[in-house]
Formats: C-alpha cells, structure tokens, sequence
C-alpha cells in the first residue's frame, strides 16, 4: 500500500472518457496509476456519476485504500454561489450540485477545476514551465481551440476566483464589429475571434473553401492563398489584443499556450511582437511563451494537483 498522506488523486471528466490517475507526490510525480472508462453523457447526469465512480472504485482496487480527497477537472465551471455546475460542453452537467454529489457518492472530499485551470495548474507542476522555469510563480496557461479558456496558477496552485471565473480571458470583450453573438451573452468577445471555428468562418467569408485552421496554415504557407493570409494575420493581431489585457493584469513569469491552434509556429514569434506592441512596458517583453509538454494527460493531472 502507497502512503496515502502524499499520494494525488485526480479525475478528468471529458466528453468522451473519465480519466482516473494517482501520482506518487507533489515532488515526485510519478504516475502510480492510470485508467479511463467512457463518459457515455448520453446516459444522463447520474449514470455520468456511476462511471465516475467506476473510475475511483479502480483507482482504489489498484492503490489498497480509500482517499482523503480528490481532484476533478470538469468541462465548465462551478458557480461558488448557487453551487452547480455552468457552461459545460456536456449539458446535463449544468444546473446540477456535481461536487456534493459526488462527495456523498464517493464519501471523500472533492476539489474541482475547470479543464484550462487544470492544464495551467499540471503545465506549471510538473510540465514545460516546472522544467525550464522551476522558479516560476504565476504561469497562465492558454487554450486556444474550439474555444478559448485559459487558467491562472500562482506558486503552484490555481486562482479560480470570487466568481468561480479566474483565467476566463476567452470571454473578455474584444471587438463588436467581429465575431457573433456568444453564449456568453456578447458579440466579439475573444472567443468568437480567435478560436477555430471563428478564424475558420472568417476564411470562408473571404472567398475560402471549408478548411481546418490547420488546412488553413498550411495554405497560408504556401504565399498563394489571400483568404489564408488574412486569416493568419488576423489571428496574430487579435492574438496580441487579446492577451496584451492579461499580461498587464497578470504580468505572468511564464505563458503556456495549449490547445490545437499552439500548433501555429507564428503565435510564439509574430504573436509576441504583436503581443508587445499592446502592453504597458518599457523594454523588450521577453516573457517566456512555451508549447506544453504533457498534451492530453494535463487534465487528469491537473486534477490530481487539486488535492493539494
């Protein structure tokens, strides 16, 4: 049996899977399990619980006794008010007690996070900013995909907020002549600017054809495709808008961008000379901006980091 005082337990809770893992320690990460089994969010909001349990059950079977307390990241948010679960991707979590719930089905305590805050907090624990930066204080970690979240991390542990909404740069009011109307309410927020789906309807509006923003890169590469240009410019201008407000807020030690667009080779030089044009400094901004180190794992990892 694993000394239960320094063991993390973590749950990742996606659309698709629930992932379960437990790491040795804070200071010593090492994975001593790992196992998903499918969501299956088509059953309902109470058989999303049994399989969460299901997880916990192995997680427990495999480790030889019954934890303390777990982490969850979860696909939205936790209102700290009313106590239920908001803006998830999987609909019949919102409206719903999930961590009471889940406190009396698992009887442990449960702490949870949302999927960027959980990839911040795992990024600057144990992944590209604790490796090349390990004296790094406050790292944000961005998500830039189907959406645009992000995650604030200060000496190690996650800002979530009076509101529950720390790191929720996605949802900053950006432009009103660009984007549509978000479920959040407002027309030319930050996500409905920069992520996917949008640059990718803005290069359909400019002539192009139905792409990936992968597609669309490469296109962009290529010199011969104006729509594909203006894409990518765009995306870089609104890029250095948009994240100029957090560092001026923030000023972070490190930057972590995640998600499919931290693929683009521009947003870590164009990006930051566009980033450096917006914010309130005097000399060079030479804050590091890195790719992530633990691609799919930093949910579940992250979430192991919240029992902290």
């Amino acid at each position: 049996m694993k000394d239960p005082k320094t063991n993390l337990w973590g749950i990742d809770l996606g659309g698709t899977k629930v992932e379960g893992a437990v790491l040795k320690s804070a200071a010593s990460p090492d994975v001593l399990f790992r196992d998903r089994v499918p969501t299956e969010s088509s059953g309902g909001y109470h058989h999303i619980l049994g399989q969460i349990k299901k997880v916990v059950d192995k997680m427990e079977s495999s480790l030889g006794y019954h934890p303390a307390e777990i982490g969850i990241a979860t696909p939205g948010t936790r209102s700290p008010k009313s106590g239920t679960m908001r803006n998830c991707n999987t609909t019949c979590l919102n409206g719903m007690p999930l961590k009471e719930d889940l406190e009396k089905l698992l009887e442990m305590k449960v702490h949870m996070a949302n999927d960027a805050n959980c990839f911040a907090l795992a990024e600057a624990n144990m992944g590209i900013a604790r490796e090349k930066y390990p004296d790094a204080r406050v790292v944000f970690g961005v998500i830039m995909g189907t959406g645009v979240g992000g995650g604030v991390v200060v000496d190690g542990k996650v800002v979530n907020g009076h509101h529950g909404i720390g790191g929720e740069w996605g949802h900053n009011y950006l432009d009103p002549t660009y984007g549509d109307t978000c479920y959040c309410g407002k027309i030319g927020c930050v996500e409905k600017i920069l992520a996917g789906p949008a640059l990718q309807n803005f290069y359909l509006s400019r002539g192009g054809s139905a792409k990936s923003m992968k597609e669309i890169y490469e296109a962009f590469k290529t010199g011969n495709d104006e729509a594909a240009n203006l894409t990518i410019q765009r995306m870089i201008h609104f890029f250095g808008l948009a994240l100029s407000v957090v560092v001026n807020i923030l000023d972070p030690d490190v930057i972590v961008i995640g998600g499919g667009l931290g693929n683009i080779e521009l947003l870590y030089n164009e990006g930051r000379e566009s980033l450096q044009k917006y914010i309130f400094n005097d000399r060079v901004f030479d804050t590091p901006i890195l790719r992530p180190k633990l691609g799919d794992s930093a949910g579940v990892f992250g979430a192991a980091y919240l029992s902290l």
